[in-house]
């Protein structure tokens, strides 16, 4: 017996990192996986199906269950599209993990509009789109216990200097979190934010 047996959970940001084993943890508690992630470099640039892949089948051999999907969470249609594969998938989504992010660092002078926008558009827009999906599903079906995880970071919470568009796409993620939890408890979701500390590739 799992502590996630049954339950269904999106990573987003999964392909590495930290979301990649949050999904294998979560595969080895039980549970279903959809394994999202575009396969970027950390600039956001590039991509590929491979690190998802990989992760896919790296819970496959251990015997749980994964699926991948490459969908841009940044991409307000294609975020819905991550919700509408899992329940066509698996029938239900319990659990909703906004992990994916990107890192455009530049001091506030420096800084251009374009690695503002994309930043924020990664982290704190797709944290909105992928949850208005998610959240829709749960108002609608009103019969589990749900559980939306957004990561946030030190960087937001204390003010890292190089990193004035993460850090307050991150600090904005504490806000939508906290809106978020206030919103939706009445359909049996729970929102929570962590700020964790890990050495991946981001850092």
């Amino acid at each position: 017996m799992g502590l996630l047996d049954d339950r269904v959970v999106i990573v987003t940001g999964a392909g590495r990192g930290i979301g990649a084993s949050l999904a294998r943890i979560m595969a080895a508690e039980g549970a279903s996986v959809v394994v999202n992630d575009l396969g970027v470099n950390i600039d956001g640039t590039g991509g590929g199906q491979g690190p998802g892949d990989d992760v896919v089948d790296a819970i496959r051999k251990a015997g749980g269950k994964a699926v991948a999907n490459y969908d841009n969470v940044a991409d307000h249609d294609a975020a819905e599209n991550i919700i509408r594969q899992t329940l066509n998938e698996y029938g239900r989504l319990d659990v909703l993990v906004n992990v994916a992010g990107i890192l455009r660092d530049r001091m506030i002078f420096n800084m251009t509009e374009e690695e503002w926008d994309a930043v924020i558009k990664v982290h704190l827009k797709g944290t909105f789109n992928t949850t208005k999906f998610a959240s829709i599903h749960w108002r609608q079906a009103r019969q589990g216990h749900y559980r939306l995880i957004n990561f946030t970071s030190g960087s937001g919470l204390h003010g890292a200097p190089g990193q004035p568009n993460y850090a307050a796409a991150k600090m904005g993620i504490v806000g939508f979190t906290y809106s978020c939890a206030n919103a939706l408890g009445r359909y049996g979701v729970t929102a929570n934010a962590l700020a964790p500390g890990a050495a991946t590739r981001m850092i």
